[in-house]
């Protein structure tokens, strides 16, 4: 089993994720956010009450 890292910092709506792979960002809040991770890939999030929630990856680097 392989090792892993990640920390992430708040400044605001801001976010700064630190881990193994590289540097990410994201900014919104809990209901809709947008990040961009360490491989380029960006990902647009909307949660729901009730436990709902849609998530789309917008482009870049797609797994």
């Amino acid at each position: 089993m392989g090792w892993g890292y990640r920390k992430s910092l708040k400044f605001g709506p801001f976010r700064l994720n630190l881990s193994r792979s590289g540097v990410g960002h994201s900014w919104g809040n809990r209901a809709f956010r947008v990040t961009k991770t360490a491989d380029g890939r960006r990902t647009l999030s909307v949660n729901l009450p009730g436990g709902f929630h849609w998530r789309k990856t917008l482009g870049g680097n797609s797994r």
